[in-house]
Parts: C-alpha cells; sequence; structure tokens
C-alpha cells in the first residue's frame, strides 16, 4: 500500500543558510531538495550545502497495517475426533472331531462321542470233571461238594461302547467342510429329486458355518 504524504514545509526555495533548522516531528521524515546554481536538483536527507538553494519537505512516516485476523500466528488446536467404540462378539468355532470305527473307517462327527455299538461280554464256564467236555452254566467252583473245573468261554451279556474320536483343528475343519460342500454339489446333479432336499439342507449348514468359523471362504 502506497503511504499518503503530507506536506508540511514551504515550497519556497531559499537558500542553504537561511532556512532555520528544527527538528521534524517524530512521526514524520524530513526531506531537502537541493537546487544548485546550474539548476540542477537533488534529494537528500541532509540539509543542503553552500549557496544551493533548498526546499524542507516533512512527510508523514509510512506506517505497517494492523495484521490482519488470517495472519495472526496463534495456532488453533485441532479438533477433537470422538472414535466409535464397537463391542463385537466373536462366537468360538464350532469343533469337528474324527472318529474310527472297528473296521478302520474314519468318519467325522460334531461331538465327541462316536458311533454306538453293542458289544458282547464273555464269562468262563465251568464243567463238572465225570461229565464230558461239553459247556454248563457258569457256576461257582465246589458247587455241590464237587470241585468243578474252567471249561470254555461263554457269552454273558452286552455293553454299549462308542468308536474313539479326536478333536481336528480349525484350520482342518474348515478344508473338511470345504471338501463336503463340493461333494454336495457334486452329488446334486445325479441325484433324485428326493435326495435332492437332503442334500440342499446339508449344503446349507455347511455353508452357514463357513461363514462363521471361516470367513466365509
Amino acid at each position: 500500500m502506497r503511504a499518503r504524504l503530507l506536506l508540511l514545509g514551504s515550497l519556497t526555495l531559499l537558500p542553504a543558510s537561511a532556512w532555520a533548522a528544527a527538528p521534524p516531528p517524530s512521526d514524520n521524515v524530513r526531506i531537502y531538495r537541493c537546487v544548485g546554481a546550474n539548476g540542477a536538483v537533488s534529494l537528500q536527507d541532509a540539509p543542503c550545502k553552500g549557496d544551493h538553494r533548498q526546499q524542507v519537505l516533512d512527510m508523514v512516516r509510512p506506517k505497517d497495517a494492523p495484521p490482519s485476523a488470517t495472519t495472526s500466528t496463534s495456532i488453533t488446536p485441532p479438533p477433537v475426533i470422538e472414535r466409535e467404540v464397537r463391542v463385537v462378539t466373536v462366537h468360538p468355532a464350532q469343533p469337528m472331531y474324527e472318529c474310527v470305527s472297528p473296521e478302520g473307517e474314519r468318519y467325522t462327527s460334531d461331538t465327541s462321542e462316536g458311533n454306538p455299538r453293542w458289544v458282547p461280554t464273555w464269562g468262563i464256564g465251568y464243567m463238572h470233571p465225570h461229565h464230558g467236555h461239553g459247556p454248563r452254566p457258569p457256576r461257582p467252583p465246589g458247587a455241590g461238594g464237587v470241585p468243578w473245573r474252567p471249561g470254555i468261554a461263554v457269552p454273558t451279556g452286552s455293553i454299549l461302547v462308542r468308536d474313539p474320536c479326536h478333536a481336528l483343528p480349525a484350520q482342518e475343519v474348515c478344508a473338511r467342510l470345504k471338501d463336503r460342500r463340493w461333494e454336495l454339489i457334486r452329488r446334486y446333479n445325479s441325484a433324485l429329486q428326493s435326495e435332492r432336499k437332503t442334500l440342499v439342507r446339508e449344503q446349507r449348514s455347511i455353508e452357514a458355518r463357513l461363514n462363521q468359523d471361516c470367513g466365509g471362504t
């Protein structure tokens, strides 16, 4: 911005010796315009020398404009960003077990209890030493005053047992589910209409389990 100049001194040219050099006001700037005998003109901040005619000009000293609000050096703190806190409940992956049948066949189960089966129990039959070698019903030794001797094994009943099972790692569980899904898709093309409904239900169950436990892959 160009500062406005205020002329305070006289415009009359006088000899330098005839001008009383009074100090300028504190807010002004004094300029001396000197004119020589040959008519040469010069501007300077000191009084003219010799027979130069001089003109004293008092001008208002330029001032800087006050700082605007946009140039303030104050630092505005950044706004506080509120972070959203979400609570995610993760369901534990459903385990899968591999079981082995008495024939060595391996199969998977959702529980640690394998397929049940009845297994017969056996006992030792006793026979009388003087009545042949056929089996007799189990009797305690010495029944009837005559000692009995052990004979052959005879069935005495049966008990319920289950196939042994062990838990599979989570990565193996996902691999088994994927294999089973593709197996159902292949079987669907050649299955009967009544069988397809069962295959579709099982495939939906596998898809849901893959989405929950295996990331939907």
